[in-house]
């Protein structure tokens, strides 16, 4: 053999053990990684379709949501979604927002971004909307509120306050501060 070929082959064992050397530890990083990094518990749903019943174990209102997913602290988490009372409830109201969150007893969902609550039966017996950027639903108890900017339209009536409690299922409002309006003959 010659030195140059003796000279090659040494360079080649030398790139080879380097190499391997290299994959090695780069291994070893993915090794410790994997074993470091934290574990996804829980469940995620695309196009999620919740029911919630009453006491009575009846039909009380749905959910439906373009995805959900639990979270660590064993709330629910939604994303643009639609609630609508069931025709047994007696509650004549749909709200939609672009995200939602159910607490872990399924006693509020407090929704927000966007949020619009409208129903045709509304208060004063005339087509009404609410909208708001947080609220907290009470499915239950048929209770909406907020401490945030509150907007309402009641046929051709405009209302915004601050602060809101709504009862959804006998129609009543109350507005908590900075009350102004416009009514229309």
């Amino acid at each position: 053999m010659s030195t140059t070929n003796t000279a090659g082959f040494i360079l080649l064992l030398v790139l080879a053990a380097g190499s391997w050397y290299l994959a090695e530890s780069l291994r070893s990083d993915d090794d410790e990684m994997s074993t470091t990094a934290p574990t996804q518990s829980g469940y995620y749903l695309k196009s999620a379709r919740i029911l919630g019943t009453g006491e009575d174990g009846q039909l009380l209102y749905e959910i439906e949501a373009e995805y959900a997913e639990q979270q660590n602290n064993n709330e629910m988490e939604f994303r643009n979604v639609e609630i609508v009372y069931s025709s047994a409830a007696a509650v004549p109201w749909i709200l939609n927002a672009d995200r939602a969150i159910i607490d872990e007893d399924r006693r509020q969902i407090n929704l927000s971004g966007h949020v619009i609550a409208i129903s045709n039966e509304g208060f004063l017996g005339d087509a009404t909307e609410i909208r708001t950027q947080y609220l907290e639903l009470e499915p239950d108890n048929f209770k909406a509120r907020t401490d945030s900017r509150v907007q309402i339209r009641i046929g051709a009536r405009s209302i915004t306050a601050i602060g809101m409690l709504a009862m959804l299922q006998t129609n009543q409002l109350q507005l908590k501060s900075n009350v102004n309006g416009k009514f229309a003959p």
